[in-house]
């Protein structure tokens, strides 16, 4: 999977025995973002539906979700990976924005980049294969970047992984036929089913996932946008469209408040951090106006790679003192009280501790 800023890739396990505790059988993952909690939800026998307003995260959700592995054909992902990893290279978009412009990934990769892009687009648009070529190569791309992980910015010097050269590896695809659906959570969250199970793990501050990673979003989409800055970001960044009320200090409590009144589901497993704009009191008042028990578990968690190493300016001096390395990662369980008892006591068996 790619990198990630706020990926639960430490929680999954825990995650995974909280739903399994549940006794659910359908879940909706309503930020998600990499698709690492909605493919847990598929290993454990859940259909789920997962949403998320980004272009690359549908590109992964119609992989991971959508996608079933029991019935993929793995021969013809197999084949059409053979044939794009034998492309040579061509200079095109990436290597001109990513390579020389910026410097996400070094030239010989990004000339890779755009023959297999192009090629994906060319030979298997409108196919099943299409979003696993495209997530493939997002994960090989990922592998071969030089950042911390974020695309507002790139290393000084080339990471030692930007040298590798860039190999496409087939997705390891999950069990059972769930649903991708690329919508604003805000504006969809009415439209949908009721299920048993909603996970929650929306944008808790000022950081946008739009232009921290645009270089996906452009890789997906296909468009060869305009770009700004040192970062080269996508212009269309500066379009209000694209922001969205969760990055927002004034808006976001009420917007979020909102959102976990009306989803419909018997439970309700909401993710936050102590970084976030709202209080862990003001998530409990939250989460306490669906009318039912409500518990919540804490996890120390390590901040992202670019928060440990710190801030630079334009001509690469460190600026500043990095503040903390470590911060809690809240899980927020809502439902019937005998229900969340039981989830809370697996997670607890699980290596987790309750803060009420």
């Amino acid at each position: 999977m790619i990198k990630y800023l706020g990926s639960k890739r430490v929680l999954v396990p825990v995650l995974g025995e909280i739903f399994a505790a549940s006794r659910a059988r359908t879940a909706l993952d309503l930020f998600t973002g990499t698709t690492r909690v909605a493919q847990e939800m598929c290993r454990r026998g859940l259909r789920t539906t997962a949403v998320d307003i980004a272009t690359y995260s549908e590109a992964l959700a119609r992989t991971y979700v959508e996608a079933d592995a029991d019935a993929a054909d793995h021969g013809a992902i197999a084949e059409a990976l053979a044939r794009l990893n034998a492309l040579p290279g061509r200079r095109g978009y990436v290597t001109r924005t990513f390579c020389e412009d910026s410097r996400y990934f070094q030239p010989a990769n990004g000339m890779r980049i755009d023959a297999i892009r192009q090629a994906i687009e060319a030979d298997y648009a409108g196919t099943w294969l299409h979003p696993i070529l495209l997530t493939s190569l997002l994960e090989a791309a990922d592998a071969v970047d030089s950042t911390v992980g974020i695309q507002m910015s790139y290393l000084k010097t080339w990471a030692p992984r930007s040298y590798k050269p860039l190999a496409l590896r087939a997705p390891v695809l999950t069990p059972g036929r769930g649903r991708a659906l690329r919508a604003d959570a805000t504006k969809i969250v009415d439209e949908l089913e009721p299920v048993d199970l909603a996970y929650l793990d929306p944008p808790y501050n000022q950081h946008r996932y739009f232009t921290n990673y645009h270089v996906w979003e452009t890789l997906v989409r296909w468009d060869a946008p305009e770009h700004y800055g040192v970062a080269c970001k996508r212009v269309d960044a500066r379009d209000q469209a694209t922001k969205s009320v969760f990055n927002r200090r004034r808006e976001m409590p009420r917007a979020l408040a909102g959102l976990i009144a009306r989803v419909r589901a018997e439970v309700l497993v909401l993710s936050f951090s102590d970084e976030g704009f709202v209080p862990l009191e003001d998530l409990v008042a939250m989460c306490g106006q669906r009318g039912r028990s409500v518990e919540v578990l804490a996890f120390d968690s390590a901040r992202y790679n670019g928060a440990r190493i710190g801030v630079f300016n334009a001509s690469g001096q460190k600026v500043g003192r990095i503040s903390h390395t470590r911060n809690t990662e809240y899980v927020l369980l809502a439902g019937e009280p005998e229900r969340i008892a039981r989830m809370s006591e697996r997670a607890r068996r699980a290596g987790t501790r309750s803060t009420a």
